[in-house]
């Protein structure tokens, strides 16, 4: 298969372009550049989807299919014109941000209400993320039609490489030990996939030409069983790397957004976390449907122990998370609440 990978230099792109690599497939990665490198053995095409004349160095070329994770309609546009007919099938990285309703647990692609699309005027995913990301999926529904793409509405994507600091803090954390301060309740369920799992699905897709829209992550676990399974993980990345004893301790969502602990991401943040009852759906999907068409993903300890080994040698990282002054504070606070 010729695959082209709009993207290929960052995370999830990079690891749909090694996984097709490894296959044996002829693979293409076309982006500005200014995000990181493609991984080695593959072909990189410097392309500006904001430039009119951004495409040249693609001028002439067919592909059995392409894998695009694009987030800004105009760019969707931009390569629907661009490469026309000239692509055998598309795979999209869209969003479950894409969903109105983020309330109700277990719900499915076929009847989950959708965010209205972000009108012409808008470009901007950092501040209208869940709607430009409807509207690169209706760009390509209209050009490229509905037999020859897959969209895969993807969860949180972790695992080695991650950029965005949220898996990463509780590989951190837990390989620090101690008493660890754990958001809401134990019951209160997550759902993620492994971005190289993820891959190896879309990689999949692309070489079957499946059609259709997915939601792209693992089935829904509880917080508990993540962060053991977790901690497992950690603990077991080899001897000289074992993880210090540690006890987890449950914090009432109440009390952190009192506290002013942000969900979800970001600076003094618990990751991973999002308030009950209004986001209980948006970690609780249900991917039967995912998963009888080819979705396998690993244990989640392997995830962990995978991604303690390559922070190793990765830069520190900020942003995300708790900082351990601030969970040691908030800790000390919950005690004496509770006392």
């Amino acid at each position: 298969m010729r695959l082209l990978v709009l993207g290929g230099t960052v995370f999830v792109g990079r690891a749909v372009a090694r996984r097709a690599r490894d296959l044996g497939h002829e693979v293409v990665c076309a982006a500005r550049g200014r995000s990181g490198a493609p991984p080695d053995g593959v072909r990189f095409v410097p392309v500006d989807r904001g430039d009119p004349a951004g495409w040249a160095g693609l001028a002439g070329e067919t592909f059995d299919a392409v894998v695009d994770v694009a987030r800004r309609p105009s760019y969707v546009r931009s390569a629907v014109a661009a490469l026309g007919d000239r692509v055998g099938h598309w795979v999209f990285v869209s969003t479950c941000s894409v969903y109105a309703d983020q309330a109700t647990p277990r719900q499915r692609v076929a009847t989950a209400p959708l965010l209205p699309p972000a009108p012409p005027e808008v470009d901007d995913a950092e501040r209208e993320y869940g709607p430009c990301k409807v509207a690169c999926e209706q760009a390509l529904l209209a050009g490229v039609g509905a037999d020859r793409l897959l969209v895969c509405r993807a969860g949180l994507i972790v695992g080695p490489e991650d950029p965005s600091g949220r898996f990463t803090y509780w590989v951190r954390r837990l390989a620090r030990g101690g008493e660890v301060l754990a958001p809401g309740d134990p019951a209160e369920e997550v759902q993620l996939v492994d971005v190289r799992d993820l891959a190896a699905w879309l990689v999949g897709c692309a070489e079957q030409r499946l059609a259709g829209t997915y939601d792209g992550m693992g089935a829904p676990m509880p917080r508990g069983r993540f962060l053991a399974e977790a901690a497992a993980g950690v603990s077991g990345a080899g001897p000289a790397a074992a993880a210090p004893p540690l006890a987890i301790t449950w914090v009432a969502q109440d009390f952190l957004l009192a506290a002013g602990v942000r969900p979800w991401s970001g600076e003094r943040s618990l990751p991973l976390w999002l308030p009950v009852p209004e986001y209980a759906g948006f970690l609780s999907r249900d991917v039967t449907a995912t998963l009888r068409a080819g979705l396998r993903t690993r244990p989640l300890a392997e995830t962990a122990a995978d991604t303690r080994a390559w922070l190793a040698g990765a830069p520190a990282e900020g942003g995300s998370g708790l900082s351990a002054a601030d969970e040691a504070d908030l800790l000390r606070r919950w005690h004496a609440r509770a006392a």
